[in-house]
Order: C-alpha cells, then sequence, then structure tokens
C-alpha cells in the first residue's frame, strides 16, 4: 500500500478527468467543426438514408438511431442538439431540415419530438460527402456493434461559418 494524499489525489483526478469531457465531448474538432454528439446525428442521418431529397421523418426516429448506435445518453441532449442544427436563428446555415416547431428566436422551446420531423438539409451532404471512400478513419461505437466516423470528411467550413456552442 502506498500513502497518499487524498486532497492531491482528489485534485488530480478531478482535474484528469474534467480535461478528458472537454476535450472529448464540449470542444469541436477542428478539423469538421462538429462536437462528437453533432457528428453523430449527422452520421446517423446518413445511414438510414434521411438525405435533403427524401421525405421528412419523426426526430423521433433519429433520436432513437443515435441513442441506439452511437450515443447512449438521455434522448433530451440529442434533441436538444437536432433542434439547434435546425434553427437558422441559431446557427447561420443549419445542417438539419426541420419541419414543426423547432422554437423561436424569443425563447420559446421546440415542440417534442413526437411532433416535429427533420432530414439533412443540402448543406450537410458536402458534411458527408465521399465518406464511403475511406476518406475518414471509422472506430467502433459504444458497444463494437458498429462503426462511426472520427471525423467527418467536410468540405464546408462548419466551424469558421458556423462557429460552436453549448
Amino acid at each position: 500500500m502506498i500513502p497518499i494524499d487524498i486532497e492531491h489525489e482528489m485534485r488530480r483526478s478531478y482535474l484528469l478527468y474534467s480535461m478528458s469531457v472537454i476535450v472529448g465531448r464540449a470542444l469541436p474538432d477542428v478539423r469538421d467543426g462538429l462536437k462528437p454528439i453533432h457528428r453523430r446525428i449527422l452520421y446517423a442521418m446518413h445511414d438510414i438514408g434521411l438525405t435533403a431529397d427524401k421525405p421528412y421523418r419523426k426526430s423521433a426516429t433519429v433520436v432513437g438511431e443515435v441513442i441506439g448506435n452511437y450515443h447512449p445518453h438521455g434522448e433530451s441532449a440529442i434533441y436538444d442538439a437536432i433542434v439547434r442544427m435546425a434553427q437558422d436563428f441559431s446557427i447561420r446555415n443549419p445542417m438539419v431540415d426541420g419541419h414543426g416547431n423547432f422554437g423561436s428566436v424569443d425563447g420559446d422551446p421546440a415542440a417534442a419530438m413526437r411532433y416535429t420531423e427533420v432530414k439533412m438539409a443540402k448543406l450537410a451532404a458536402a458534411m458527408l460527402s465521399d465518406i464511403e471512400k475511406d476518406t475518414v478513419d471509422f472506430v467502433p461505437n459504444y458497444d463494437a456493434s458498429k462503426k462511426e466516423p472520427t471525423v467527418l470528411p467536410s468540405r464546408f467550413p462548419h466551424l469558421l461559418v458556423n462557429g460552436s456552442s453549448g
């Protein structure tokens, strides 16, 4: 047994953990300008063929796809991210084309996911262009049942144009 100062160890461990969370989840990757949740949403929509030329589908479908395959966390965090990606008053070029009540600039909340519908915006295709051609690396998802991209190929400078917050 090695004696340690508990206060020092708690500070060190918490700092390491918090930095890992910030770098892994809260900061966008400069290569595609997306945080992991946004990348997973777009990739899930691509995976189920929810492109700009297809009909809208219930937002809950996309949320379920993301939770089930890529991001096993709360549905509200995923839906909130989808809503923000659809709001033209939140970002300059939305990546999600939303149909229904997605909130307002005055702070009104979006309708529940069972009432709204989404598909990828036309510009989102530029984020996923050539993804099937080994343009980016893939890693196993959380349960190793599928693979997900580490970044998107991105022919659009998302971070420069839309910025990031949250």
